[in-house]
């Protein structure tokens, strides 16, 4: 747990964003190692100060889920996430739109598929949902494509709504059934339903201009409710949080996970030094500090949600929700973490001795790319090969089932060939033809092109 000053700092800034920006009630948490280490609330709902188990809607949160639901069918073998979407709906489902149908689910579960954002007609938000032909003969026509399929990102409700027609179709139930029993039931998340169950806080319109309120709407979505339907509680999304920083409870497997964490498509409209981007049902933020969040944001009328992990060690979240439309301050989430971070630093695990395989240790050390000098060393599970004076981390691999593979960076997914001399010892490593040698041009090394015979000398004379 926290320190009492650290509680009254974090409550502190809760309160002047629940006071100067007129939130009727708001509830917030903080998680460290996937527990929650703080819980705050301010105003009121029901006649009562919300606390971590009042539920407030999740909004576009529930895109996570569903995307949890893509990917376990895509690592069951029933899908790819480069099926075309018509592979798993029929063009009756979809409106008839060919178009609609060579989409891809990879394209879909990333925003970059350029599908429509919204609905055809009423704001789906704000008015009772339709069934999935209905919404398809509204939507998806000729006009529901905004840009070519993979040339940018570009949020698209929609298609999450086909994508939760998906995960029904396969799974031969509703999508919010199949959450409730893939992901929910798992990870104990007790109060995450598709409609409010007490205690819960209703939604509203704060007016601009005078301390009044006035209630939004909720309905079912019906087909667009794979979009945004969940209502949850700090309580239960601190256990998601949990599971999305790598707990993965037999879920999906840690590849998974960490899949869904890597940018896809840039979303902040530029590429150079990214502040925001999108992965697998995952939004993902890059701060100017070099920190990166990944988690997601939600917003219906009449509520505002955050989850927001931290991408280093302890995996520091944030979890908010409260009941307004226009929603908390935009630096209260970077607030509450910044006061955990400041005011109880996190302290790493303690180093211990490890043991390393037989013949790995004579492999560590230095090598050279023709002359270009490495070290490679080994942290933990992971070789990392780094050149002599650069910046960052260098080349990282992991074992797999045939051998070393790299994990980032331009040698990711290739080999890593530890390569033996006639005396049985590592004379060489071949990553991708690369070839790296202990000395330069290692002369008895197998170097690509051969090693000039004559060996280093001084500059020819014209």
């Amino acid at each position: 747990m926290i320190e009492d000053r650290t509680r009254r700092l974090l409550d502190a800034r809760l309160a002047r964003d629940q006071a100067t920006e007129r939130l009727p009630s708001i509830a917030a948490g903080l998680a460290r190692d996937g527990e929650l280490v703080w819980t705050g609330g301010r105003g009121r709902t029901e006649g009562r100060t919300p606390d971590a188990n009042t539920q407030y809607r999740a909004g576009s949160i529930t895109k996570t889920f569903v995307a949890v639901t893509v990917l376990r069918l895509r690592d069951a073998g029933q899908l790819s996430l480069s099926d075309p979407l018509g592979d798993h709906l029929s063009l009756t489902e979809i409106g008839g739109s060919v178009q609609v149908a060579q989409l891809t689910i990879g394209q879909l579960i990333s925003h970059s598929g350029g599908l429509r954002a919204e609905t055809a007609g009423p704001w789906w938000e704000r008015t009772p949902g339709t069934s999935l032909p209905d919404l398809a003969a509204a939507s998806l026509g000729s006009e529901a494509a905004r840009f070519r399929p993979g040339r940018r990102f570009h949020y698209s409700n929609v298609g999450f709504a086909l994508l939760g027609a998906v995960v029904a179709a396969k799974r031969g139930k509703p999508w919010h059934e199949v959450v409730a029993d893939e992901i929910l039931a798992p990870l104990h998340m007790t109060r995450t339903t598709t409609r409010p169950r007490r205690p819960y806080a209703r939604g509203y319109a704060v007016h601009p201009y005078a301390d009044v309120l006035l209630a939004e709407p909720e309905h079912d979505a019906e087909a667009m409710a794979p979009a945004g339907q969940l209502w949850t509680t700090v309580t239960d999304l601190s256990g998601f949080a949990k599971f999305l920083a790598g707990d993965d409870a037999g879920i999906i497997g840690a590849d998974t996970l960490a899949e869904m964490r890597e940018p896809i498509v840039i979303a902040d409209g530029t590429g150079e030094g990214w502040t925001q981007a999108y992965g697998l049902g995952l939004q993902l933020w890059n701060s100017s500090s070099g920190t990166r969040y990944y988690g997601h944001t939600g917003s219906m009328p009449g509520f505002q949600a955050m989850l927001r992990i931290t991408d280093a060690p302890g995996a520091d979240t944030v979890i908010m929700a409260c009941n307004s439309t226009t929603g908390f301050s935009g630096s209260l989430s970077r607030d509450l973490l910044a006061v955990l971070a400041e005011q109880e630093p996190y302290l790493p695990a303690e180093w211990q001795p490890a043991q390393v395989e037989a013949g790995l240790l004579e492999v560590l050390g230095s090598w050279f790319w023709g002359p270009a000098a490495h070290t490679l060393k080994l942290s933990g599970d992971e070789l990392e090969l780094c050149r002599e004076g650069a910046d960052g981390h260098g080349m990282r691999f992991r074992r797999d089932g045939q051998g070393w593979r790299g994990v980032d960076s331009y040698m990711a997914g290739e080999p890593l060939k530890i390569v033996a001399g006639p005396d049985g010892r590592a004379q060489a490593l071949d990553l991708g033809s690369f070839i790296f040698t202990r000395t330069p041009y290692d002369p008895d090394a197998d170097v690509p092109g051969g090693v000039e015979p004559t060996g280093w000398h001084a500059p020819l004379q014209a």
